[in-house]
């Protein structure tokens, strides 16, 4: 049967992120996406001006009618989550339609570049702590990773054993394989996989790719809902986070190319047939 991934964020009408990304990328590649809305958005909030509908309030009614025809999912897969409640709403959806079979993707997004998002506080990051406690995966950038492991963020320097040490660190919270996403390293971008099969068998590894352009919105996106699919599919995670990363530079140098405003996030349409199915 086709894979089926539950996928847990907001909708943006205009401006490339979260569900406007995550589904039509996990349909191309062969996986079925089913999303419950956390909010919706007229547009991104890269603009200075937008409309926004909190879905919290109807969020349990609405799993509530995916209980009653017996959902289940073969992956779920978590994104910005905004407040308390959600992430206790999350937690309990995780609880009532996993499988024993069932990963869990979460992307922890809490900020970036040594600062947490505006609606962020101490007490949210450890509530999403108590998310990635359930999580098989998790993709946070080196902002994310050192909030959630208390380590101070240095923009650069990080040596092998430090960043070994936080992806220790963040497994033992529960998830299995960890990316920390985003690490500056001169002319190139770092991710540090660590996966544990078991306490005695633990690999890891750095794979770098070389910059490309600024960073842009909804480009975390892309690269999650990339290792989302290849999860379910049981694609090697190693090689998963390579695919993920090198299709995210592909995104940013076409809209280098296509001169698409910051704002406007990527144009990974015109080159979506470039991420090929395995």
């Amino acid at each position: 049967m086709q894979k089926k991934i539950a996928v847990i964020n907001d909708i943006a009408g205009y401006g490339r992120c979260a569900m406007t990304v995550i589904l039509p990328i996990l349909s191309y590649m062969g996986v079925q996406g089913c999303p419950l809305p956390t909010s919706i958005f007229s547009n991104n909030t890269a603009f200075p001006d937008f409309f926004m509908d909190d879905y919290t309030d109807r969020m349990e009614a609405y799993i509530e009618k995916w209980g009653k025809i017996g959902l289940k999912f073969d992956g779920i897969a978590t994104g910005y989550l905004g407040s308390v409640r959600q992430i206790d709403i999350v937690r309990h959806f995780i609880h009532d339609f996993s499988r024993e079979d069932t990963l869990v993707i979460v992307d922890p997004v809490m900020g970036d570049h040594g600062r947490l998002y505006s609606a962020y506080t101490v007490e949210l990051c450890k509530e999403l702590g108590k998310l990635v406690a359930l999580a098989d995966i998790i993709t946070p950038n080196l902002t994310e990773a050192c909030y959630l492991t208390d380590i101070p963020y240095q923009e650069k320097g990080w040596k092998k054993k430090e960043l070994s040490a936080m992806a220790e660190k963040l497994a033992s919270m529960g998830p299995s394989r960890v990316v920390i996403t985003g690490i500056p390293q001169g002319e190139f971008i770092a991710n540090y996989v660590y996966v544990r099969e078991t306490e005695a068998d633990v690999h890891s590894c750095f794979i770098r790719i070389h910059k490309a352009g600024a960073e842009r919105c909804g480009t975390g996106d892309v690269f999650a809902s990339i290792i989302a699919a290849d999860a379910v599919k049981d694609v090697p995670f190693d090689r998963s986070v390579r695919k993920a990363s090198g299709f995210v530079k592909k995104c940013i140098t076409a809209s280098l190319e296509l001169e698409t405003p910051p704002t406007d996030g990527v144009p990974f349409e015109e080159i979506l047939y470039r991420l090929k199915r395995d």
